[in-house]
């Protein structure tokens, strides 16, 4: 009951709370999910895209632009060397090799696609999730990570961008 309230809380806030185009509040929300038959994590985790667009050029000096219609700028390299360096999973001490497959746009967000390969089964997951506290002190990253029928989520932000969640 606890995890469907704080996923309904997340379903409200990205769907409200905007003036004039801007939201006034700093939230991602992470889902990642542990496929057994196939061995992979599957990752989705969804940004606003102007936060997003500003990260990426403000920390690697380019002109980016994320947008539904028009697109610029080197934007697959930078998204995929941010998130390697915001997004960090560990299983049983190893680091995790995070793919980036693509991304996609809903409305004002930016739904990004990243894959683990090769993970064996576990009962312990360390999460770090930095995204866009380097350019918000009060950004907010709600994760959760499912194993079957099981969800467990964290809240994390600048101060804590690290967690451990425990499975059976």
């Amino acid at each position: 009951m606890k995890n469907l309230t704080l996923i309904l809380v997340c379903f409200i806030l990205f769907s409200s709370f905007k003036t004039n185009g801007r939201h006034e509040f700093f939230l991602s929300v992470t889902e990642i999910e542990y496929k057994k038959d196939s061995g992979a994590l599957q990752i989705i985790s969804r940004v606003f895209i102007d936060d997003f667009q500003k990260v990426l050029n403000q920390r690697y000096g380019k002109e980016i632009s994320l947008s539904h219609e028009k697109e610029t700028g080197d934007i697959r390299n930078s998204i995929d060397k941010y998130l390697s360096q915001k997004l960090n999973l560990m299983i049983n001490g190893e680091e995790l090799k995070l793919n980036y497959l693509g991304k996609e746009y809903d409305g004002d967000q930016l739904i990004l696609y990243v894959e683990v390969e090769n993970v064996p089964d576990f009962k312990q997951i360390e999460v770090q999730n930095a995204i866009l506290t380097d350019l918000y002190d009060d950004q907010k990253n709600v994760v959760h990570v499912k194993i079957d029928d099981q969800i467990k989520s964290l809240l994390l932000d600048k101060d804590r961008d690290k967690g451990v969640i425990n499975f059976g």
